[in-house]
């Protein structure tokens, strides 16, 4: 009997892929790099840097300091690559939204009796500061960050010490969100429950649960 639903956060209930791509393109000018493919390179680097953290390879912080010096070609100081990267960080956040279908989405899970834990990659207090400012933190149970874990998604590390935290057998849980690999894969991969998010109808070739929007969930 399904007890749980867990989203992911990026993604799935808030979009943040525009505003990276955005808050980039704007900043990178600064330092001479533009052209059409600015936002592409810098998902590549940010990606490839991120996952490293996610195998706690590096911490939050020299991941951010690993992608401006790649690049920016930088070989400065952790001081000064920090004041660099400040002037994308506040541009992306300033880019944040919620998707209309979010909190509709998390308010009929709990009206359906289930508790809602938002499971996510993210350093914690920025996937926290997203919550408070969307008032999500009001609306659901628990907020998961893998930085409290041994691995990110899609480990399965990562999953069963979720579950353990939330005091829930696999068939209990369900994971939605919107990355094939970390949320899909990771949770089927333990016995879980999952559903992807495929907004822009990627993936449609894959055998797994699909959804356009949160409207569609059901349980």
């Amino acid at each position: 009997m399904l007890k749980v639903v867990l989203f992911d956060l990026d993604g799935t209930l808030v979009e943040q892929e525009g505003a990276a791509a955005r808050a980039v393109v704007e900043w990178a000018a600064q330092y001479g790099i533009k052209g059409p493919d600015v936002a592409e390179r810098w998902a590549a680097v940010s990606e490839r840097h991120y996952r490293r953290y996610q195998r706690r390879e590096l911490t939050f912080d020299e991941q951010r300091r690993a992608r401006v010096r790649e690049f920016l070609g930088l070989h400065a100081d952790d001081t000064e690559i920090d004041a660099i990267f400040d002037g994308y960080l506040w541009r992306y956040e300033a880019g944040w939204r919620l998707f209309d279908d979010a909190i509709p989405a998390v308010r009929r899970a709990r009206a359906a009796g289930l508790r809602v834990v938002i499971f996510s990659n993210g350093n914690t207090a920025h996937q926290q500061q997203k919550l408070d400012r969307f008032g999500l933190t009001a609306e659901i149970d628990r907020f998961i960050s893998s930085e409290e874990l041994p691995a990110g998604k899609p480990d399965p590390r990562a999953f069963q010490q979720a579950l353990t935290l939330i005091g829930v057998e696999p068939d209990q849980a369900l994971m939605v969100g919107d990355s094939l690999t970390n949320d899909i894969d990771g949770a089927l991969a333990v016995g879980m429950g999952a559903v992807l998010l495929a907004r822009s109808g990627q993936h449609a070739d894959v055998g797994v649960r699909r959804i356009a929007s949160l409207d569609e969930l059901s349980w």
